[in-house]
């Protein structure tokens, strides 16, 4: 017989939410997002949000991709420009180019000709990885594309084949997220 159990939602006292200087204090997942020209504010705020979740060491904001302060940033990232360390490169390539010397392994998160599913990628033990989201409409630029580590794909069942970036970002994070947490 199935059992019932009663749902009650969590009080915000219950939630064990970090202050902002316990989250600056935290240990960090060894991620960065790089976003490669995105256009909209809210898909900004949403990858602040959620790098927030997951404790993400970082964010890369790259060529005319919005930059906090901005109202409709925050409208979407809740505080989170308060928390998640981020940085500007006025071009996507500089970012890449530096997070390799860095040490980084830089991943693109594109459909692309030798792309690996999400589910088959096994993240790097001992060295951080930078995640390339790239514009809204043409994806991660081609020129970044020949530089990467390689490129992780979500498979995609239905006509679109098309994600909006802060899904895929919330996707792609939690994926690996739960895989760095289970290798420790």
């Amino acid at each position: 017989m199935l059992s019932l159990q009663v749902m009650r939602k969590l009080s915000m006292d219950e939630l064990g939410r970090k202050t902002v200087e316990e989250f600056k204090a935290a240990d960090k997942t060894p991620i960065v997002l790089v976003l490669d020209n995105i256009r909209s504010m809210h898909n900004v705020g949403s990858v602040f949000r959620t790098a927030d979740a997951f404790l993400i060491q970082g964010i890369i904001l790259c060529g005319y991709t919005p930059v906090p302060p901005h109202r409709d940033i925050h409208k979407t990232a809740l505080g989170a420009t308060e928390t998640v360390e981020w940085q500007y490169a006025s071009t996507t390539m500089e970012a890449v180019i530096s997070l390799r010397d860095a040490g980084y392994q830089v991943m693109a998160i594109e459909q692309a000709v030798n792309s690996l599913a999400l589910d088959k990628f096994t993240p790097p033990t001992g060295q951080p990885l930078a995640l390339v989201f790239g514009n809204e409409v043409s994806g991660v630029d081609g020129e970044v594309m020949k530089v990467v580590d390689g490129c992780i794909e979500i498979p995609q069942l239905g006509m679109k084949h098309s994600l909006n970036i802060s899904v895929t970002t919330g996707i792609v994070v939690w994926d690996i997220f739960v895989k760095l947490r289970n290798n420790h």
